[in-house]
C-alpha cells in the first residue's frame, strides 16, 4: 500500500484511464492530470523559498486548478493551506497570516477578497491561474523540471505535512489542522476501502476542497482507486440533477443542508435518471435521508467525524436508525462526564424512543486511547492541550450511547455553532451586530433548524431606548459589512426589552438557548435562505417554524 499521497499520484503516471471530467464536460485521464500536477509542482518548487515553511495557500473554487495544486503539492512535499472564502475581512486576512503561507493561488474573484488586506506578503507571490503571466510559466516547463518533480515525488515521506484545513476552535480563533501524507494516504485506502470505491466509479464533487469532507471522503479514495472525479465550482441544488447525469456520477459528497436544499427542489419524471447509488456526508435528518432515498433512489451513509481526525465512527449496518455507529475498532471511545472524567450512564428510552436520562447520559464524546490520527494544530500547542486532556482525545461534542455500545449525536459543547457544516464561534458575530446603531446589547447563539442539517444563527438583541428595530434597515447594514462571514447572518433574530443576565450582571445565554425560537419576545427572520429583509413572525409561520423538529 502507498504511503505516500505522493506515492499514490505516481502509480498514476502512465494510467490512461478516466480521471476526471471538468464542467464543461472536457475528459482527462489521470496521466493527463499527473503531466498537469507535475507542471504545477515544478512552479511551485522554483517559487518556494527553502528557509521557509513550504506552505501554499488556495482560494480557488472547486475545479481543475485546484485539483492541480492539490497533486503538484503532494508531489514535491509541500503543504497545501485551503482558504475559506467565505470568511471576510481581517478574519480572512488573519487566517492567512497564522500558517505561514508564502504562495497564494487564487484568481480573479479571490484577489479582489484579498485586495487591500495585511498578509504580510507582496503581491508577486500571489499567483493568479487566470492569468496569462501563470500560463507562461506553466509553458516553461520542460522534461527536466518534471523529471526533477518525479524525484522529489519520491524523496517525500510519511511524516511530510501535506494540508492544513482551518477549523474553529475553543477560542473562537480558527485553527488550522495538521494532515500529513501519511495520514492521508491512510485515509484513502480506509475510505476507499469502507465505501466500496473501485475503479469504474465517477465521484461528483460539489463540496467545497478547502473542506475535510471533499478531500477526505472524495478525491483521496478516488486517487487510491484510481476512480473519476467531477468537481464543480459550488453546490447548486437547481443543477445537482443535471451535472450527475452529465457526469455518469456513481457517488457523490455533501454536507449540512444540502440534502434539505435538493429536497426543496421541484421533482421531476427524470429524479431517478442517473446513476448515482450513494452519497456520503454529516447533519441530514432521518426524514430528509429517507425522502431522498425514496425520490432519487440514493442510498445515504452519514459518518462522524473531523477534520483533526480523533474520533471516526462509521455507521454498520446493524446500527440502529437515527445512531452514529459503534466504537470504531482499535478505539477507547467512550461518552465521559467532564467535571468527573467518568463515563456517563448508558441512555434509557422509553417505548416510543424518548430518551429518559438525558442528564446522566448526555456527556462529551472522548477518545481514552489517546490522540488516535490527530497530528496537532499548526502552531497552536494550547489548543492541542486542550484537545488531549488527561492524555485522551476530547472531541467537543456531545453524546450518548444506548445499551448496545451505539452512539447517538448529541450537540456540540461550549459556545458554538454548527452551520451548513461549518463551526462558527458566536463572538466574531457579535462583535459585527454589536455595531449596528440600535442595538445596545447582542446575544448570538444556534437554534436546531426547522429546516434540518444542524443549527441556525440566532440573535436576541436589546435596543437602545428610543429605538424601534426596522428589519429592512438592518438587513441593508448588516449586508454592507465587509467583515461578515457568508454564513454569519442570523436567520432569526429576537428583539428583548431586556436581555437576561447573571447574579453579577453578566449577560447569559443559557434561557434564551434553551427557549430556542420558541421565544417569547418578538421574533423576526430572513427567510429558509436568510436573503431576504427581516420580517415579523407571526400566525401560522410561527407555529410552522416552532413545532418539534422531527429526529
Amino acid at each position: 500500500m502507498a504511503e505516500t499521497m505522493a506515492q499514490l499520484l505516481l502509480e498514476h503516471t502512465q494510467d490512461h484511464g478516466l480521471g476526471a471530467i471538468d464542467v464543461d464536460n472536457t475528459r482527462w485521464s489521470w496521466a493527463q492530470l499527473i503531466a498537469r500536477a507535475t507542471r504545477v509542482g515544478a512552479v511551485a518548487s522554483m517559487m518556494l523559498r527553502e528557509q521557509d515553511p513550504p506552505h501554499i495557500g488556495v482560494l480557488l473554487p472547486n475545479g481543475l486548478d485546484y485539483l492541480d495544486w492539490l497533486s503538484g503539492a503532494a508531489l514535491i512535499g509541500a503543504t497545501v493551506v485551503g482558504i475559506n472564502p467565505t470568511r471576510r475581512g481581517e478574519q480572512l486576512a488573519a487566517d492567512i497570516r497564522s500558517v505561514d503561507c508564502q504562495i497564494i493561488v487564487t484568481d480573479y474573484h479571490g484577489a479582489q477578497l484579498l485586495e487591500g488586506l495585511n498578509l504580510q506578503l507582496a503581491k508577486d507571490r500571489i499567483v493568479r491561474v487566470d492569468d496569462r503571466a501563470y500560463g507562461e510559466l506553466l509553458d516553461e516547463i520542460d522534461e527536466h523540471d518534471a523529471a526533477h518533480v518525479h524525484a522529489r515525488a519520491e524523496a517525500v515521506v510519511a511524516q511530510d505535512l501535506f494540508l492544513l484545513l482551518f477549523t474553529s476552535g475553543t477560542t473562537g480563533t480558527p485553527k488550522a489542522v495538521r494532515c500529513t501524507q501519511g495520514r492521508l494516504a491512510t485515509i484513502a485506502a480506509t475510505a476507499g476501502a469502507n465505501y466500496g470505491f473501485v475503479r469504474d466509479d465517477k465521484c461528483y464533487c460539489p463540496m467545497p476542497l478547502f473542506h475535510g469532507n471533499a478531500i477526505m471522503a472524495l478525491w483521496a479514495p478516488a486517487l487510491w482507486s484510481g476512480a473519476a472525479i467531477a468537481p464543480v465550482p459550488k453546490f447548486s441544488a437547481s443543477g445537482w440533477l443535471s451535472d450527475v447525469q452529465r457526469t455518469g456520477a456513481t457517488k457523490f459528497t455533501y454536507v449540512g443542508k444540502a440534502i434539505a436544499y435538493l429536497l426543496a427542489t421541484a421533482p421531476t419524471a427524470n429524479d431517478q435518471s442517473h446513476d448515482v447509488a450513494m452519497g456520503f456526508g454529516t447533519e441530514a435528518s432521518l426524514p430528509h435521508r429517507l425522502a431522498f432515498a425514496e425520490r432519487f433512489g440514493v442510498r445515504l451513509i452519514e459518518g462522524y467525524g473531523s477534520s483533526e481526525g480523533g474520533i471516526n465512527v462509521i455507521a454498520t449496518p446493524d446500527t440502529p436508525v437515527g445512531a452514529l455507529g459503534p466504537c470504531p475498532p482499535g478505539m477507547d471511545v467512550v461518552v465521559v462526564d467532564p467535571a468527573t472524567l467518568l463515563e456517563c450512564a448508558p441512555a434509557v428510552f422509553d417505548e416510543h424512543g424518548k430518551l429518559l436520562n438525558a442528564e446522566a447520559a448526555i456527556g462529551e464524546l472522548v477518545n481514552r486511547s489517546g490522540a488516535a490520527r490527530f497530528e496537532g494544530y499548526y502552531e497552536r500547542p494550547d489548543a492541542e492541550g486542550e484537545r488531549l486532556r488527561s492524555g485522551w482525545y476530547w472531541s467537543g461534542d456531545l453524546a450518548y450511547r444506548d445499551q448496545a455500545g451505539f452512539f447517538h449525536f448529541a450537540g456540540r459543547g461550549g459556545d458554538w455553532l454548527r452551520v451548513d457544516s461549518e463551526n462558527m464561534a458566536a463572538g466574531p458575530i457579535e462583535a459585527v451586530l454589536s455595531r449596528y446603531g440600535d442595538f445596545d446589547s447582542v446575544l448570538v447563539y444556534g437554534v436546531a433548524s426547522p429546516f434540518g442539517g444542524g443549527e441556525e444563527v440566532m440573535a436576541a438583541v436589546e435596543l437602545r431606548e428610543g429605538a424601534t428595530f426596522r428589519g429592512e434597515d438592518f438587513f441593508s447594514w448588516l449586508f454592507a459589512q465587509s467583515d461578515l462571514g457568508t454564513k454569519w447572518a442570523p436567520m432569526f433574530v429576537a428583539v428583548a426589552d431586556q436581555l437576561p443576565t447573571t447574579a453579577t450582571g453578566k449577560l447569559t445565554k443559557v434561557s434564551l438557548k434553551s427557549a430556542g425560537l420558541n421565544t417569547t419576545h418578538p421574533l423576526y427572520w430572513s427567510g429558509a435562505r436568510r436573503s431576504e429583509p427581516y420580517a415579523l413572525v407571526t400566525g401560522e409561520d410561527r407555529a410552522r417554524l416552532t413545532a418539534p423538529a422531527e429526529s
